[in-house]
């Protein structure tokens, strides 16, 4: 996604926000000492905390670098001031059927909040670019792994 803006509700920022602090003012702070006093101890090379500090103050860090390009990119959209809410767009609820009439919610979020299993779907999923746009009553296909699937939007909701 370089280059291009990254659509998040205010919620989705928000989780990103708290992530980054905490990351930055909790967890790194504690390791940091944690390195510190095992630095202190003599051998770094056979100090299982000198060596694990060190890895997660990495892991850490490129944590901290990702949620910072992330939030740079941000562009927070509440999903309540979309002035047409006929039509299935960023930050919507949406209800699909199947053709066995079995129903579906999910809601279009930024791809950094998504979770198939809560229903939120990534704005750049195939799901999601397939119904962009559909008002109730449209037919909209997506291809899956599974093969060809075809739903119906039954209702859309802004919350």
């Amino acid at each position: 996604m370089q280059g291009k803006s990254n659509p998040v509700t205010p919620a989705g920022y928000a989780a990103m926000r708290a992530r980054y602090d905490h990351l930055l003012g909790i967890e790194r702070p504690a390791i940091v000492e944690i390195v510190n006093w095992a630095a202190g101890n003599g051998d770094r090379s056979e100090n299982g905390d000198y060596l694990y500090g060190r890895k997660r103050m990495r892991e850490i860090d490129r944590e901290l670098a990702h949620l910072a390009r992330r939030m740079k990119a941000a562009r927070v959209i509440d999903p309540a001031e979309q002035p047409d809410k006929s039509r299935a767009f960023f930050g919507a609820t949406i209800t699909l059927a199947d053709e066995d009439d079995v129903e579906r919610v999910v809601t279009l979020v930024g791809d950094d909040e998504q979770d198939a299993s809560a229903g939120r779907i990534g704005w750049s999923s195939p799901v999601a670019r397939a119904i962009k746009g559909a008002a109730v009553g449209d037919l909209r296909s997506v291809r899956l792994p599974g093969g060809l699937k075809e739903w119906e939007v039954v209702a859309i909701d802004y919350a």
